[in-house]
């Protein structure tokens, strides 16, 4: 990787230019994943600043944080050059999201869904021997706040509370690596949510499976943790599986 040149290099932003500084790099994170900037592309911070209105320091910072991603790199006497798909960071939050916002949505959900597969059964049966007795009550407590959310249409609430079961598993677990993977399963829940890329009524059966999650984790069963965990990653593939007959699996980036 090319040494970041000093139009890159950190600098710091006063509070007036905080917003201008998110909104231009939601902009230009969502243009690279969507396909709107191509690959090998060059992008100049002088026509940046006339484009957006934006100051050069704001787009210093863009341009630094995108390069952080993999998004871009800056090259001496070129300019700043879009990178293709196969070098961005497809782990960090920011750049799922902006995925998820480009019409290879369905692809991203698919990736992440059989990571999730071959993760989280895993933290669940590790979660069955590790988790303290407070730990376990509480999944099982959300897991039953979940049901009740899903039976009563509340869909905020129900995401904001499996967005959470699934990162106290990962917590639960013991294992640090699985726990950085919790910002990844809450993109993903919040995308199938946003882009209503799932049942507005959870199937009861889904509910049953977080119940069976902590229950079992609770009796330290971890067969069970993990068969029960990998039910409901085999469903909601088997709830998206329609969508990407329908669309086909749209481009990986």
């Amino acid at each position: 990787m090319a040494t970041p040149s000093p139009e890159v290099a950190s600098v710091r932003l006063d509070p007036a230019e905080s917003g201008l500084h998110a909104r231009l790099l939601d902009q230009l994170g969502t243009a690279v994943c969507a396909g709107q900037l191509a690959p090998g592309s060059v992008l100049y911070i002088d026509d940046l600043v006339e484009q957006y209105s934006v100051s050069r320091s704001v787009v210093r910072e863009v341009l630094r944080v995108l390069a952080s991603m993999g998004l871009v790199e800056s090259r001496r006497r070129v300019g700043t050059l879009i990178r293709a798909a196969g070098d961005w960071n497809v782990f960090d939050p920011q750049v799922i999201r902006w995925r998820l916002a480009s019409a290879g949505r369905i692809a991203q959900l698919r990736s992440i869904t059989e990571l999730r597969t071959a993760v989280e059964p895993q933290a669940a049966a590790l979660a069955a021997l590790r988790a303290t007795p407070q730990e376990a009550s509480e999944l099982v407590g959300l897991a039953a706040k979940m049901w009740a959310a899903g039976k009563a249409g509340d869909e905020a609430e129900f995401l904001r509370l499996d967005i959470e079961f699934h990162r106290l598993v990962l917590v639960d677990s013991g294992n640090e690596m699985f726990v950085k993977l919790h910002e990844l399963v809450a993109e993903v829940l919040a995308g199938r949510y946003h882009y209503d890329l799932m049942p507005h009524y959870p199937h009861e059966q889904a509910l049953q499976l977080h119940a069976d999650v902590a229950q079992a984790i609770q009796r330290r069963d971890g067969e069970r943790a993990k068969t029960a965990m990998v039910q409901i990653m085999e469903q909601a593939m088997l709830e998206m599986s329609a969508i990407w007959a329908q669309t086909g699996p749209g481009p990986a980036s």
